[in-house]
């Protein structure tokens, strides 16, 4: 399953709003799994690392629990899918340059 377009903005936030509320992975995937997530704890953190592909339910889950254990505060607030931006345009994947259309091959 490849990255869908927003996914890398959607897991840069979340993983902003679990640092600003100082809340671990662990904690985080107990909270995720009590209302219904069905990846481990390892599938978590790979995709919080970009290593891993997670559904658009899934990541909304966890955007959820993320929300759940902040209790609003004054931190960054976890997106959900439908609140990012529609974006056609791949964008490239984090630690990637741009593509500026000058490929010489």
């Amino acid at each position: 399953m490849g990255f869908d377009n927003n996914e890398p903005e959607q897991r840069r936030r979340l993983h902003a709003a679990l640092s600003g509320a100082g809340v671990t992975t662990g904690t985080l995937w107990l909270q995720y799994f009590s209302i219904g997530g069905s990846v481990g704890e390892y599938e978590v953190e790979a995709y919080l690392q970009g290593m891993l592909s997670l559904p658009e339910l899934e990541r909304d889950l966890l955007a959820m629990a993320a929300n759940e254990l902040s209790n609003s505060g004054p931190g960054p607030h976890a997106p959900y899918a439908d609140e990012l931006p529609l974006d056609e345009t791949p964008r490239p994947a984090e630690g990637e340059l741009p593509d500026d259309g000058d490929d010489p091959r």
